[in-house]
């Protein structure tokens, strides 16, 4: 490999910078609305997939099943998201509520100002690119273990 395209430094490290400074831009828009990212995320995939089984949504978000369980509980205790009986007496479904639907949505006024906050900082070109190379570079990796999460 030619030395003037050979990486340098801990792609680790590269990356967990990039996505600290990221992180920044959302968390800062997402408090407004009274949201950390994570709750906005578990919020917006319980409101579009939901009801949903606990397994079922961790496979989906790609995060195990105890991750999940201790970042529903401060949704549940807002009253934004519900844990309800699922089909038998053995599962649950993960719902979200009147009052959690109008919280996504007020949510998510707050992410489009954080997303076209970055596509000015960066420019939709290379945005456009980041997201490429990010969805090309995990095809290539492992996938993530389906039977991990359990319901």
């Amino acid at each position: 490999m030619d030395d003037a395209v050979k990486p340098r430094g801990c792609t680790n490290l590269k990356l967990r910078q990039l996505m600290r400074r990221v992180a920044q831009h959302y968390d800062a828009e997402l408090a407004r609305a009274g949201l950390k990212t994570t709750q906005y995320s578990l919020l917006s995939y319980v409101a579009r997939l939901g009801p949903i089984r606990p397994g079922e949504l961790a496979r989906e978000m790609k995060m195990d099943a105890s991750t999940l369980t201790r970042n529903l509980r401060p949704l549940v205790d807002a009253g934004w998201l519900e844990l309800g009986p699922g089909a038998d007496g053995r599962s649950r479904l993960v719902t979200a509520t009147a009052a959690g639907r109008e919280k996504r949505k007020e949510a998510q006024r707050r992410w489009r100002v954080a997303q076209e906050a970055i596509n000015a900082l960066l420019g939709e070109p290379r945005v456009a690119a980041l997201h490429a190379l990010i969805d090309e570079s995990l095809e290539l990796l492992a996938p993530w273990p389906r039977e991990a999460a359990d319901d």
